[in-house]
């Protein structure tokens, strides 16, 4: 299997993303923005100590993240977990002075504890996972931001390589199979998008499922 998927630096990967930085911004007028653009917008913020980040998402940067999330509930399903989907709700601690609104989060360890009802940062624990697709350059530095947070696992994919980080004593280790999914290589994350390019990715979902089912029954041997 392929150990990454080999992007070229194309006009459609500098494109995936467009995005303006501002400095020196109160958590105040952050908090105004936030409500000023609402919910259903198409602009990201993320928020660290007075920088400012928004950011748009183009088809490059939203086909890899459907992609991801597609992967990440296909293996909590099929395996027998459980999760609650987040999507890119904003994350937001005034204590710290940080804001995020992540490609993807979960909770999958810690979902009972919020099953079935909005999510207060200030008492719920922080999501167990969470994704960002950044294919061109963040001026925001999301390890710092997710790791203050508490976020246990961070999946950073640069459409090419998928980083995975766990937390350990409030900073983030660099490992080679997610805490999560400890069964599951990163090959079989390329491979799953790879065959999406060439396949199809409905056909590839189906082929996912079909090597999870697999690897479950695999371990039950």
């Amino acid at each position: 299997m392929q150990t990454q998927l080999l992007v070229a630096e194309t006009t459609e990967t500098k494109l995936a993303e467009q995005r303006l930085t501002l400095n020196n911004i109160s958590w105040d007028t952050y908090e105004k923005l936030l409500a000023s653009f609402g919910e259903h917008r198409a602009v990201r913020f993320h928020y660290d100590n007075g920088v400012l980040e928004f950011m748009v998402p183009l088809e490059a940067h939203e086909n890899p993240s459907d992609l991801v999330g597609l992967f990440i509930c296909t293996l909590v399903v099929e395996s027998g977990m459980n999760l609650k989907c987040m999507a890119s709700t904003t994350l937001r601690r005034e204590q710290l002075q940080k804001g995020a609104e992540p490609d993807k989060c979960y909770y999958i360890q810690n979902e009972p504890l919020v099953r079935g009802r909005n999510v207060d940062l200030e008492t719920d624990p922080p999501p167990d996972l969470v994704v960002e697709i950044d294919i061109t350059h963040t001026d925001i530095d999301k390890n710092a931001l997710y790791a203050s947070m508490g976020v246990s696992e961070l999946w950073r994919f640069n459409g090419s390589v998928l980083t995975i980080y766990h937390l350990e004593q409030d900073q983030y280790r660099q490992v080679e199979t997610s805490p999560s999914f400890p069964w599951v290589a990163k090959d079989v994350f390329y491979h799953f998008l790879a065959q999406g390019k060439t396949v199809g990715e409905a056909q590839a979902l189906r082929e996912l499922k079909g090597w999870v089912g697999q690897a479950m029954a695999s371990s039950k041997e």
